[in-house]
């Protein structure tokens, strides 16, 4: 799973600065530079095998699908199938079908002003065959980016057969062709993506009338638009994200679709921590800096959440949702710095997500997770309660092996500490206790790879946490702020 990161996307596939087409502008000189004709398929089998031989990833970005839905994924190009992903929101479906664009040729050439892009040496449609007869050698070319040659759409109700397959141009009958000349059809998506990719996002959600319009695309090539039959030998490949509660015989998908689709790959949230936090790291946009160990929290937190019974697991909890929350921790550590103040408030250095912010997460982001009946009012308290559990458990696994006594012990009755989100990193390392000769706090900063203040700040503000949570210090929250005893 990625959804990011490198950032996979036909945007990331644009051309780069150092990167160019070839000079050759007409169909003799691609004749002579030796070029031969590859079916889409054929294409993308060829570069997929050669990353493959090669050692090379074909799939940068994604996370946690290596053992599971890649190989799936692979096979399925290898066989040439049109493919369908299954599974909950925020699995890394639609990121995973952009990623396709990178199995590509980074450049193709195509009939200039052509509405198909058509292969030179295959034209499909009657004006490019005419065309390509009269001009022969000269027929001018054009060279498309692999990043225009795939298209994406999200299936909505209102989806109409004219958007995925075409409809009669009225202004080309108004400018007097008979309504049974081909060139009368302004074509939708599909055939407009010959040559190419096209992606559907929760494909059930397209009307009955649209999928039967797609399946007669997919399976007899035939483009049937007001009583029209075309038979173009359209050179596509589709590929769908859908639910899989809907994506069965009694969901919203007709079936002679559904047995179009050659594979049926089933994603999933990725199987181990390390991926969840990778992804994490990868997608979310910080404004502050967020430990490593805050990661490992909110990813902690996340994948509790998929496991709680009082979560509807059916609806999910995306990655998103994780992405958002380190997004948040960010956010408040930043909002921390500017309002009280910091020298060079605008220094990174200074910014540095705390425990303390963790808070801000279940107040931000409740409204992402689906509960289950019953557990109406106690919204809070479940997300409250995991949150605990996640930070309890990084602490352990951290900070294993460390004599916290001293620090413990050091908490006479008398002594407290405040912290809180507007208590900067140096308020709370001055407060700290004085443990006199022991080294416990270097060792804390050392085991968390904390250096500057911000960073032992929220290394030592973790030890702390995980103290209280263990039941060994107390701790009494209100207005922001929590104070240690």
């Amino acid at each position: 799973m990625s959804t990011h990161d490198e950032v996979l996307s036909p945007v990331d596939a644009q051309p780069t600065a150092d990167s160019r087409p070839s000079d050759i502008t007409t169909l003799g000189g691609l004749r002579a530079a030796g070029y031969r004709y590859r079916s889409l398929r054929d294409e993308i089998r060829t570069n997929l095998l050669a990353k493959l031989a090669a050692g090379e990833d074909p799939w940068p970005g994604l996370h946690g699908f290596e053992a599971t839905v890649l190989p799936q994924v692979e096979r399925a190009l290898i066989a040439g199938h049109d493919i369908v992903l299954l599974g909950e929101r925020g699995q890394g479906k639609s990121r995973l079908l952009r990623a396709l664009t990178h199995l590509l040729d980074e450049w193709s050439p195509a009939i200039a002003d052509t509405d198909l892009s058509e292969d030179p040496f295959l034209p499909i449609t009657a004006a490019a065959r005419t065309r390509a007869a009269a001009d022969g050698d000269a027929l001018p070319i054009v060279w498309r980016h692999r990043s225009e040659r795939f298209v994406e759409k999200l299936a909505t109700p209102d989806t109409s057969v004219a958007d995925m397959i075409g409809d009669v141009d009225p202004m080309k009958v108004a400018e007097g062709r008979s309504l049974g000349d081909p060139e009368t059809i302004h074509f939708g998506l599909v055939p407009r993506a010959h040559r190419g990719i096209v992606a559907i996002n929760e494909l059930p959600d397209l009307a009955e009338r649209i999928q039967v319009a797609l399946l007669t695309v997919m399976e007899e090539r035939d483009v049937q638009i007001r009583g029209y039959v075309l038979r173009l030998p359209l050179d596509v490949l589709v590929v769908a994200s859908a639910n899989p509660e809907d994506y069965t015989n009694r969901g919203r998908i007709i079936t002679p679709l559904k047995d179009r689709f050659g594979a049926e790959v089933r994603t999933h949230y990725p199987d181990d921590l390390a991926g969840e936090i990778a992804i994490i790291r990868q997608e979310a946009a910080l404004a502050a800096e967020v430990p490593d160990h805050l990661l490992e929290i909110i990813a902690r937190f996340t994948r509790g959440l998929r496991e709680s019974p009082a979560i509807d697991q059916s609806s999910g909890v995306s990655a998103r949702f994780a992405i958002a929350a380190a997004e948040t921790v960010g956010a408040a550590a930043r909002h921390r710095a500017a309002v009280r103040g910091v020298d060079g408030a605008a220094d990174d250095a200074e910014a540095v997500a705390r425990p303390v912010d963790l808070g801000t997460v279940v107040d931000v982001l409740r409204g992402k997770v689906e509960f289950e009946p019953g557990e109406e009012g106690r919204e809070r308290d479940i997300l409250d309660y995991g949150l605990r559990i996640a930070t309890a458990e990084t602490a352990r696994e951290r900070l294993a092996g460390v004599d916290l006594g001293p620090l413990v012990a050091a908490f006479d009755g008398d002594l407290t500490l405040l912290t809180g989100a507007r208590v900067t990193a140096a308020e709370v390392l001055d407060d700290l206790p004085d443990l006199a000769e022991s080294e416990l706090y270097d060792t804390v900063a050392e085991r968390l790879d904390a250096t500057t203040a911000g960073q032992r700040a929220a290394a030592i503000e973790l030890a702390l946490e995980g103290l209280y949570l263990s039941r060994k210090l107390s701790k009494a929250t209100g207005e922001g702020q929590s104070v240690y005893g």
